[in-house]
């Protein structure tokens, strides 16, 4: 069983304190994952929080903030750029989409690590924002670090299916541990 860690969504990053003890030794700054979403109904943003935990639980610094709170400039301060929103109309929203162009126009983001999920319905003619999202995020030259996912909502209004906050949870989790394992071993992604 998995703890679920609700993470404060932040609209300031800059006021985001670092651990002093990293990962990787006392002198060393820890890896910084920053979990974006749109959110119309509130699922999606239930899914970013669990990923934003579950990269806590991982030792990652972790913050999750809705889109239109971002500010772009600050992207190239987290070694991990997550996002995600709700499948509408079979793709990303219009806020999501229009997010996605203003990081067109942002420098630093070639070579960081980046991780595409969304909600939607479980048929297989659902669409998918995370699709969407994760091809502008290879597009924008980042290293995607693990396939995009999806969380399935029972109806429009959800909820969200059941182990599906879990599931995200342990995602997160599971990309924490793949970062700090490749910053020690060298390794590195493919976008």
């Amino acid at each position: 069983m998995y703890l679920i860690v609700h993470v404060p969504v932040i609209s300031h990053l800059s006021r985001v304190p670092r651990r002093k003890r990293g990962m990787h030794g006392y002198n060393s700054k820890p890896d910084r994952g920053l979990v974006i979403f749109d959110s119309k109904i509130g699922n999606t943003e239930k899914i970013a929080k669990s990923l934003a935990g579950g990269l806590l639980r991982a030792g990652v610094d972790a913050v999750c903030v809705n889109t239109r709170d971002v500010q772009v400039d600050s992207l190239t301060e987290f070694d991990l750029i997550a996002i995600g929103g709700p499948t509408q109309m079979f793709t990303a929203s219009k806020p999501m989409k229009d997010f996605l162009l203003k990081l067109e126009k942002t420098e630093g983001l070639k070579g960081k690590y980046g991780f595409a999920f969304d909600t939607k319905f479980g048929s297989p003619l659902a669409g998918s924002a995370a699709k969407f999202i994760e091809k502008r995020l290879a597009e924008l030259g980042m290293k995607i670090v693990r396939p995009r996912q999806s969380a399935i909502v029972e109806k429009s209004e959800g909820p969200l299916e059941e182990g599906e906050m879990e599931a995200f949870e342990r995602t997160g989790f599971e990309i924490g541990n793949t970062l700090t394992k490749d910053e020690k071993s060298g390794i590195k992604y493919s976008s």
